[in-house]
């Protein structure tokens, strides 16, 4: 756990914490002692390697569960690792890490999300503050975003539910939504007009590209960004919604809920 997490309520219901480091495999053995089932949900922030805590990382976490005989390793991937895109350094870091763990013993469930839907909420205040939404490429992508509070319970039903043993699952929400219908749902939260501040994609090309003579890893980074702004990213709800018996949130749902109840 991160030392700025929020821990206290799991603290008050029994959870043991452990503020670690993922770059370090004597932390990582140390907080998988004992565990029965482990979760990997982390990700890189700005200025950490992709190869150390996207792909080594995990594949420490693997094998420390390994030695542990832990009975399910749930991973959180990415919709699209599999399609084999060249320019996407953490595509290509998770899918290594799914090959490597279905080639283990440890009992495995991989779980694909979209995208997020909490990715929106800054986008959503800055709408409301100023009425502009900003798009970098095509309008008419779609993307099937997902409730974090969903992917959390569908991650913990995976730790232990046996249909879901050995397998993979792409996760979305339960719409598949337009990137220029996501303004709308803006409109409609907050009852103001909105304009779409919309630049090509080239436009992104050609300012990594000017990164790029400063900054290179900068630049080779921003290749997953560019990918994820370039493609579409949905999936048919209704085999998550069986299997982990499930009423997935539509993406009005979650922003009202968290932007305007919450305190």
């Amino acid at each position: 756990m991160r030392l700025e997490a929020r821990y206290a309520d799991l603290e008050q219901m029994g959870a043991e914490i452990f503020i670690g480091d993922l770059r370090r495999r004597d932390l990582i053995e140390r907080a998988v002692r004992g565990a029965r089932y482990i979760i990997s949900a982390h990700g890189t922030r700005p200025g950490q390697s992709i190869a150390e805590v996207e792909y080594q990382a995990n594949i420490d976490l693997i094998e420390a569960g390994q030695v542990q005989g832990v009975e399910r390793f749930v991973y959180i991937s990415v919709l699209g690792a599999d399609r084999h895109y060249d320019d996407a350094p953490v595509f290509k870091a998770k899918r290594e890490v799914e090959k490597y763990l279905t080639r283990t013993q440890i009992p495995y469930t991989v779980l694909r999300p979209a995208g997020f839907a909490s990715n929106l909420l800054t986008l959503a205040r800055n709408f409301e503050r100023t009425g502009f939404y900003f798009l970098i490429g095509r309008r008419e992508n779609r993307t099937s975003l997902v409730s974090t509070d969903d992917l959390s319970e569908i991650a913990i039903q995976a730790a232990s539910l046996p249909e879901a043993r050995n397998r993979t699952f792409a996760i979305g929400g339960p719409e598949s939504l337009r990137r220029d219908e996501i303004p709308k749902i803006f409109e409609k939260l907050f009852n103001r007009a909105g304009q779409i501040l919309q630049l090509p994609i080239e436009a992104f090309d050609a300012a990594r590209t000017l990164i790029g003579l400063v900054n290179p890893v900068i630049s080779r980074d921003l290749g997953t960004l560019r990918v994820l702004l370039a493609n579409e990213y949905t999936c048919d709800p209704h085999e998550v919604q069986q299997v982990f018996q499930i009423e997935l949130e539509s993406l009005h749902h979650f922003l009202r809920r968290n932007l305007l109840y919450s305190t």
